[in-house]
């Protein structure tokens, strides 16, 4: 079952003594398979608070400009990517890399992809002072919603201050970590035990997934579809983007970029870091090729053999991973 809340006067509790949230550990539904969203101390999850966060995140205030908002290139539609190769922030300035799906954002264990934000209260400013995307700081953000009197109102009632930073920062990301998808084909299948979920060339393509031949699942593992490890696919023997090296300055982690998760794949093109992938059969066709040389290649990218009727059985597992419940849930939209 896709994720419920019930906003009830419970839910509204402010106590940051623990580090998740009693009330919402008791009134949330998360998907078979899946754990229970840990909140952070500082931050634990009200109806309020989400109420702020989801305002703030569709908000175009956050951009310099006030022309973009995180909603801007975090479709509900498109399971919050944007289906841009790379997104566009103010004055149309393009960005580097490809937006990544905000599904399930609440169990990263670090943010960007370079992994280099440890908390997604810390990645909310990202985007905020990227030159390329909102260009803009969040003290004067702050200044601006203090003269909303609605965001006033709310900021008091969700976190008895002001509409500062710590306020914005927190109420969005908690406002994100209610985005859970696990409803798809997929979960009905394997999770609930509805077999008629899937259809034969579906299982098929499920079969070829999880096979040692294909190893797919060396990397995309787990219930979110992936293990959250950095790994070079070998797209390039030379990569204009340094990847995690730009952080730790290692050559070890030049090119390595955060593996995604497989969830709502077919809704989240373009592919790679850089969209430079427009559709799945591209992306199968680069795996079973054995990517190009690189230093510092996975060891798991070696190539594999596959049919064509194989490869449409892939691809509809894949597709089989779309949780139509999640891209239309009215708890997801704009007000």
């Amino acid at each position: 079952m896709a994720l419920i809340f019930i906003f009830a006067q419970s839910c509204n509790n402010k106590d940051s003594s623990h580090p998740v949230s009693a009330s919402f550990e008791s009134e949330q539904l998360v998907p078979e398979g899946f754990p229970l969203i840990q909140f952070p101390e500082d931050n634990p999850f009200t109806g309020l608070s989400y109420a702020l966060g989801k305002k703030l995140f569709f908000d175009p205030i956050l951009s310099r400009d006030s022309s973009i908002s995180c909603g801007s290139c975090h479709l509900p539609g498109k399971a919050f990517s944007d289906g841009n190769r790379v997104s566009f922030g103010v004055d149309n300035s393009e960005g580097t890399r490809n937006t990544p799906s905000l599904a399930n954002i609440a169990y990263h264990p670090y943010f960007t992809r370079d992994g280099g934000v440890p908390t997604l209260e810390m990645q909310i400013l990202v985007p905020i002072q990227e030159h390329n995307e909102f260009d803009f700081n969040i003290v004067l953000i702050s200044e601006r919603l203090k003269q909303r009197p609605e965001y006033v109102s709310m900021a008091r009632e969700a976190y008895d201050r002001e509409p500062d930073p710590f306020v914005i920062t927190r109420s969005i990301a908690n406002f994100e970590r209610t985005l859970i998808s696990g409803n798809s084909d997929f979960d009905q299948y394997y999770n609930q035990g509805i077999t008629s979920a899937l259809n034969e060339s579906e299982v098929r393509g499920m079969n070829l997934f999880f096979s040692d031949e294909l190893a797919c699942q060396s990397c995309h593992s787990g219930f979110d579809f992936t293990d959250y490890s950095f790994q070079n696919n070998g797209l390039y023997t030379s990569y204009p983007d340094s990847g995690r090296m730009r952080l730790t300055g290692s050559e070890a982690d030049r090119a390595m970029f955060k593996v995604p998760s497989l969830r709502n794949v077919a809704l989240t093109a373009p592919y790679m870091h850089d969209g430079s992938m427009g559709t799945l059969e591209e992306v199968i066709d680069h795996y079973r090729s054995g990517g190009k040389e690189n230093t510092n290649k996975s060891e798991l990218i070696t190539g594999f053999e596959l049919t064509g009727s194989e490869k449409a059985d892939l691809i509809a597992f894949l597709e089989a991973l779309t949780d139509y419940e999640f891209i239309s849930n009215e708890n997801h939209q704009p007000n």
